[in-house]
């Protein structure tokens, strides 16, 4: 009993650690001003890649693996391989269209990437505004509210019927970029955790 107590003792600062909300505020003029610049500096990256881990979840299924996504102008493709099952999976496009291969039957196409998504994997991944939001940019999709976290930075978005929630940011960078990005419009969810950016 005893050893179980002092384990217990040991475990409750993580477990109170867990349960602090971040804390979030509206932002100040001067904080929407920096995020102003963050968005200007970054409204041309369009050349890119990253490369890191993601989840995807409706509420009663999910598929997690690593991912790329590179971003060449207005074309794309994003690679996801998930260990547990051994498949991966590639969907690529532009304006033209979409393709997503590694599905049953057989490759899919459409005008739509997030339909061909949906159809084939039952995923609900928001890849427009997505492509904003890994940059900790608001999408061009309708208005958006921020809020900031102590170190300034956007800590917490809503855009678009979705919550982004920001939970780390890469510092050591100019403009600063997220490092994890939670995304959730109940009951589907998008979690990802980047772990290397590439600018070209």
């Amino acid at each position: 009993m005893k050893r179980r107590l002092l384990l217990l003792a040991a475990a409750m600062p993580l477990l109170l650690a867990a349960c602090v909300p971040a804390v979030r505020v509206k932002g100040d003029a001067g904080m929407l001003r920096d995020q102003l610049a963050r968005e200007l500096a970054l409204a041309h990256a369009d050349h890119w890649v990253l490369q890191g881990r993601l989840g995807v979840s409706d509420g009663r299924h999910g598929g997690s693996g690593s991912f790329s996504w590179t971003q060449d102008g207005d074309d794309y493709e994003l690679v996801l391989h998930a260990p547990i099952t051994g498949k991966s999976f590639r969907l690529s496009g532009g304006p033209a269209g979409a393709l997503l291969e590694g599905v049953e039957p057989g490759p899919l196409r459409g005008p739509d990437a997030e339909a061909l998504m949906h159809k084939a994997l039952g995923w609900e991944v928001p890849l427009h505004d997505l492509r904003a939001w890994v940059l900790g940019l608001r999408a061009d999709s309708g208005a958006a509210r921020l809020s900031f976290g102590t170190n300034r930075l956007p800590s917490l978005l809503q855009q678009d019927g979705w919550v982004v929630d920001y939970r780390e940011w890469d510092t050591a960078r100019l403009p600063p970029l997220p490092k994890k990005v939670y995304a959730e419009k109940l009951p589907y969810k998008v979690r990802l955790s980047i772990e290397s950016w590439h600018f070209q």
